[in-house]
């Protein structure tokens, strides 16, 4: 699939994520704000019914309005949601903080057709809200997550790679969602290269950074300390950051981990290539946990999501910060835009 090339404005894909989840939620907290905080026009990829019942149930009564186009979406969005309905509705309705297999074939269109949006040029990028897998699974969805599903929707060459952004730092974890013992096993050189070389071309094409700084961490305390405390620092991570430099990466490490993250460090560093999951994630989230935004790298499409899961203890009681999700927003279009640039 190629991308349509498209000047006019755009309107952000936003998909349905759990119907049961807090996604309704902060959608519309989000839209209440879009003058406020000045945000992007996006056009929900939903349930019409669906966003009616939520926006009743949290006192907002928020005008939604069916749309078809992107051009349609944009000149409403001042006035009222506007909607991309979906071809599947939700029977039986959805309730917050539950989940039903039987909305599977919804949740996974909405991410369907928010690509096809984007692809077909009537949306500038995609912003998922998040999905409960199990529940996916269930409905027989046999992809691990978002990320592998967009991935094999947009033809996406090698494997996608997964940054968490906030306001202080950039992080992208190597390995993702594996038991922390089988990460030194799964942990590779090349699997690094791959990480390092696709961080690089984001930070130049969707944050403008031309010559882009990249800090590795060890695995190991004090990354090794010369192989007396593992040797994975010297087997596997150095030829990856020597192969990066040989590329024209700036790239610097292997570094330890607990002195990594500190100010002096983040103020020369535009991204850290950590490790595995915990070691990139919790350092982002202690800094500033309410707007931590996922953005996938090395799709054909821009795609961010909010950095929290779907809540559903606390969906439909109105507590739901939007935060994450208003980042996630302002993080797409900027990257979108940066990257219509980068190709003209």
């Amino acid at each position: 699939m190629s991308l349509p090339d498209k000047t006019h404005p755009l309107p952000l894909a936003v998909t349905m994520g759990e119907p049961g989840g807090v996604g309704g939620e902060i959608l519309l907290k989000a839209w209440s704000q879009r003058h406020k905080r000045a945000l992007p026009p996006f056009v929900a990829v939903d349930d019409i019914a669906r966003l009616s019942d939520v926006s009743k149930q949290l006192g907002f009564d928020a005008p939604l309005r069916a749309v078809s186009t992107g051009a349609e979406a944009v000149s409403t969005f001042g006035k009222a949601l506007p909607v991309a309905e979906l071809d599947e509705t939700l029977a039986p309705p959805a309730t917050a903080g539950t989940t039903n297999v039987a909305h599977g074939e919804a949740v996974i269109g909405a991410i369907e057709v928010a690509t096809q949006w984007v692809f077909e040029g009537q949306a500038s990028a995609v912003v998922t809200n998040p999905i409960q897998k199990q529940s996916l699974y269930e409905a027989g969805f046999r992809y691990p997550g978002h990320t592998e599903y967009l991935a094999a929707l947009t033809g996406a060459e090698g494997a996608p790679v997964m940054m968490l952004v906030s306001p202080q730092m950039r992080v992208v974890p190597v390995t993702i969602h594996i038991p922390l013992a089988d990460v030194a096993s799964q942990l590779t050189t090349q699997a690094i290269v791959h990480a390092g070389r696709v961080t690089a071309q984001s930070l130049r094409d969707d944050f403008e950074i031309r010559s882009p700084r990249i800090a590795v961490a060890g695995l190991n305390p004090h990354a090794g300390e010369g192989g007396t405390i593992g040797e994975e620092e010297q087997s596997v991570i150095l030829p990856a950051i020597e192969t990066l430099r040989a590329d024209g990466i700036k790239v610097t490490g292997p570094h330890p981990a607990d002195t990594l993250f500190h100010v002096q460090v983040r103020d020369n560093a535009d991204a850290f290539l950590c490790m595995y999951h915990d070691q990139a994630l919790i350092p982002l989230k202690t800094l500033d946990f309410d707007h931590g935004v996922n953005l996938t790298l090395g799709l054909p499409i821009v795609r961010s999501s909010p950095d929290h899961g779907t809540a559903l203890d606390i969906a439909g009681t109105g507590k739901a910060n939007p935060e994450s999700f208003i980042e996630a927003l302002k993080l797409a279009d900027l990257c979108a835009a940066n990257r219509r640039r980068a190709l003209s």
